[in-house]
């Protein structure tokens, strides 16, 4: 029987955590509960997919204003000519990585860049609820979609099968999905893939997980995070549509201030004082 992988690993982590022993200690991995909140939640369902709805309800706006762009790179630029697009990050916006998360709490192992090439090969992420439905609604309207992901290039075979296989809406006569390091100077910045993009579509939206996937916002701290969203808050939910992801992203890092190598005890003193910041004054 083919088991969905929501229901592995809610099998996985049930067994894991205390199915097989009265006892097993619980497993202390941080991102345990937040990869049972996405993976098990209907609260999280509930916002992607409020997310992708509320995009749906603005499109035909989006399609009939000429004028109309998501995309910073397109600022002071004249976009009515320009054919239209959306541009979607991949992981954690429109496919769901909970599963491999599971098996690095199964190990009690932080992220690992060899074990995330070996899922994303698989080919088996879930959709992100409302992804696909949103998706072909733009595709059948005309809307070019871009899948824009800081995935490696050498597994873009893979993720596209990943993508056609849910039935996402895939162009067979232009890359549309546009990978880290496909051209020399494709960071994981994004930025100039967005570019890339706003040369040849009229961007109507933008849709990812993290801050970086709307605009420039890698190594800068907390307070600079928060004073880019009051800039550009009137975006999001009209124009940028983002995704809760509770277990990883640029806020996870922000709060070491981008530093690499803490020790267990100097991350525990930082997060404490993010904890309980009353307490520390």
């Amino acid at each position: 029987m083919n088991l969905p992988n929501s229901t592995i690993l809610f099998i996985t982590l049930l067994l894991f955590f205390g199915g097989c022993s009265s006892t097993k200690p619980m497993n202390t991995n941080p991102t345990l509960q937040a990869t049972l909140w996405v993976q098990n939640a209907a609260e999280y369902d509930a916002l992607t997919l409020m997310a992708y709805q509320s995009a749906s309800s603005k499109l035909e706006t989006a399609l009939a204003d000429k004028e109309w762009t998501a995309s910073l790179e397109q600022n002071n630029v004249d976009v009515t000519s320009l054919s239209p697009a959306i541009i979607l990050d991949i992981d954690e916006t429109i496919l769901d990585n909970s599963p491999f998360q599971a098996r690095m709490i199964a190990k009690n192992s932080a992220y690992n860049a060899t074990e995330w090439e070996k899922w994303v090969l698989e080919s088996n992420a879930d959709p992100v609820s409302g992804a696909v439905a949103f998706t072909n609604l733009a595709a059948s309207k005309g809307i070019t979609i871009i899948y824009l992901s800081n995935r490696e290039a050498a597994t873009e075979k893979a993720t596209r099968q990943n993508l056609i296989n849910l039935g996402f809406p895939i162009s067979e006569n232009t890359d549309v999905v546009l990978l880290k390091g496909e051209k020399e100077n494709w960071t994981s910045s994004k930025i100039e893939r967005r570019k890339f993009v706003a040369k040849t579509y009229r961007v109507l939206m933008l849709f990812g997980d993290d801050f970086n996937d709307f605009l420039a916002a890698k190594n800068i701290t907390e307070a600079e995070r928060d004073a880019l969203l009051q800039r550009y808050k009137s975006n999001f939910s009209e124009k940028w549509f983002i995704m809760p992801n509770p277990i990883y992203g640029s806020w996870n890092d922000a709060i070491f201030n981008f530093e690499r190598g803490l020790s267990v005890e100097e991350k525990r003193i930082i997060t404490d004082k993010h904890l309980y910041p009353k307490s520390n004054n």
